[in-house]
């Protein structure tokens, strides 16, 4: 696999972007970039030259996370300003919106089935769970605090949890926590299950495997990307090469391979058989915060795209073959 640059938009938003997904390709439309940014927006556009289709409003600082449903028809933002919004992608009309504490909505996915939205809970070191059909809360997740004498509130608070992966059989939920550890639920049962430890640093961004419901991926600030055998606990794999922080992992529609965004600037391509980088884009000149891959469907299923986003204010697209 080799990545081309497309096409870049500088200035996409007004404020650096933080976040970035696909809704997938409708009957009557093709796939939709969606980015997220601190300029309290999100912005839909057009999949091969992104071309901006519309603007969304709504919140009232900045946002940190957006997801789309499998069916590619609804899609949901997490802001600073503790609200989930979830809109219709075409027509851009609010469908609920989802309150919070403050500081504890940051990155969101929906499960493979679309029934629920799992949205990654920081300070309350949980995941919460809601129901797409009611948009009621269903459950919430817990991670269970360290067993000590005197569990103090420094080391609660290390579990605050910034990211968020269903297993491709949505039967697995995984979550990754500002002290490092990856913790991992029976999502059919709210159980919790066990940790994935390795990380040191804050785990920002993860991602399962499409074909495997027991390989993960992490991205994290201590500069690795890890691979795990998520029921088994074992860690299978570091790779390493970025100069810095790694912000956010994608993996590829076809499970080949992983790409990576970096606050070193840089967006990488990893290639799993290998488990080595073999390319480096240097498109961005600030953080990148987010990388997509576009999923398979619409009209253009030959083509693969990726996205990636940064603080620099821009939007950075890649063909791959």
């Amino acid at each position: 696999m080799k990545l081309g640059g497309i096409k870049s938009v500088d200035n996409a938003h007004d404020d650096s972007v933080w976040a970035v997904t696909w809704a997938p390709a409708t009957a009557t439309r093709p796939p939709l970039l969606l980015t997220g940014s601190l300029d309290e927006t999100v912005r839909l556009w057009k999949s091969d030259d992104l071309i901006l289709e519309r603007t969304n409003t709504g919140h009232c600082l900045g946002v940190a996370s957006v997801a789309a449903h499998p069916l590619g028809s609804i899609a949901a933002s997490s802001s600073l300003d503790s609200f989930v919004r979830v809109f219709d992608v075409d027509s851009n009309a609010t469908i609920a919106t989802l309150e919070a504490p403050p500081s504890e909505v940051w990155q969101m996915r929906f499960d493979p089935k679309g029934a629920i939205l799992a949205v990654a809970g920081g300070g309350s070191a949980s995941i919460n769970l809601w129901n797409t059909s009611t948009w009621e809360l269903v459950a919430t997740l817990s991670i269970p605090r360290v067993e000590g004498p005197k569990p103090s509130d420094k080391s609660a608070s290390k579990k605050f949890v910034l990211s968020v992966a269903w297993s491709p059989d949505g039967k697995r939920l995984a979550c990754g926590s500002m002290d490092g550890t990856i913790s991992v639920f029976d999502a059919q049962r709210n159980k919790f299950l066990h940790h994935l430890e390795g990380h040191f640093m804050p785990v920002r961004s993860l991602v399962y495997s499409p074909y495997d419901p027991r390989l993960l991926f992490s991205a994290s600030d201590d500069g690795n990307v890890h691979m795990y055998d998520a029921e088994g606990k074992a860690l299978v794999g570091t790779m390493s090469g970025h100069a810095s922080w790694v912000l956010c992992v994608d993996v590829s529609p076809d499970g080949a391979a992983i790409a990576t965004g970096s606050s070193d600037r840089t967006v990488r391509l990893w290639d799993l058989n290998m488990r080595a980088s073999v390319q480096t884009m240097s498109n961005h000149t600030d953080q990148v915060w987010g990388v997509a891959f576009r999923p398979p469907g619409g009209n253009d299923v030959r083509s693969g795209r990726l996205a990636s986003v940064s603080d620099d204010k821009s939007i950075s697209l890649y063909d791959y073959s």
